[in-house]
Formats: structure tokens, C-alpha cells, sequence
């Protein structure tokens, strides 16, 4: 299955990742009119310091923690892609506090959000691929 590898030596620490992740899941059409004003919240996220830099995400781990400890069952695999359903989602946040990587966040509606490779709108392969200016953050099998 392919999934979101960041190759930390090639990445800029220029955010547009976020950028563009904000854009593919805010269901607007044109980018300027979705993130123009508004307080992004994408589902990926640029850690680091002058040294080195790295976009976070979802791994889509084999064994998912944060699927087992969640008590709503608002999270579930389907073909290796980790899912959240927010309508089943409490927002307990134990699938946060689950994740030993840090890639899962509340969202602005107190439930929570993260990185489902694009699969929820039509933009073919994860729009923080397509949008890195540097191909630091690649979409492969390894």
C-alpha cells in the first residue's frame, strides 16, 4: 500500500504542505477562496528548527493504536487507510493521546481529524504530495 513518506533532508520548512492539505479538505473549489481569511487547520503539520525540518502525518500504521483505543468506533481501517467517521466521534480524544506520533488533532467542530491520504475528495494522489515544492514529502510503497 502506499503511504506519505517525508524525506526530511529535502524539505524547506515552508509550511505550503499545510497549506494545501487545509485546501483539499475545506470542499471548496478554489483555493484562495478557501484559505483567504481563514485560520487553517490542516491535517498535516511541519515540525523543526533552522536545522532540520519535517512534515507530520498519519502513518497509517499496521496495528493502528489509536483504532483500538477508540471507544465510539469512529475509526476503522479500509484498504490500510485509517478513517475517521465524524458523526460516530465523541470526542474523547483518547485516540490523541493513542497515537505515538503525534498525527492525530481535534478539529474545529470538537472532534477529531487527521490524514486520510485524500481519500475523501477527488484530488487523486494526497494534495501535500502534489503541492511540495521540493518533493520532500513523496506517496510510495516502501
Amino acid at each position: 500500500m502506499k503511504k506519505i513518506y517525508v524525506n526530511e533532508e529535502w524539505c524547506l520548512g515552508c509550511h505550503l504542505c499545510e497549506y494545501y492539505c487545509a485546501y483539499a479538505n475545506s470542499g471548496i473549489e478554489d483555493m484562495a477562496k478557501a484559505l483567504k481569511g481563514a485560520a487553517i487547520n490542516p491535517r498535516i503539520r511541519v515540525e523543526g528548527d533552522n536545522q532540520i525540518s519535517f512534515a507530520v502525518s498519519c502513518r497509517h500504521c499496521d496495528e493502528p493504536l489509536c483504532v483500538k483505543g477508540c471507544i465510539s468506533g469512529a475509526l476503522s481501517v479500509k484498504d490500510g487507510v485509517i478513517e475517521v467517521d465524524q458523526n460516530k466521534c465523541v470526542g474523547c480524544f483518547t485516540c490523541v493521546l493513542s497515537c505515538p506520533y503525534g498525527c492525530i488533532q481535534p478539529a474545529d467542530k470538537g472532534v477529531i481529524q487527521k490524514c486520510q491520504l485524500c481519500t475523501n475528495n477527488s484530488h487523486g494522489k494526497p494534495v501535500c504530495v502534489q503541492g511540495c515544492p521540493n518533493k520532500a514529502i513523496v506517496f510510495e510503497e516502501r
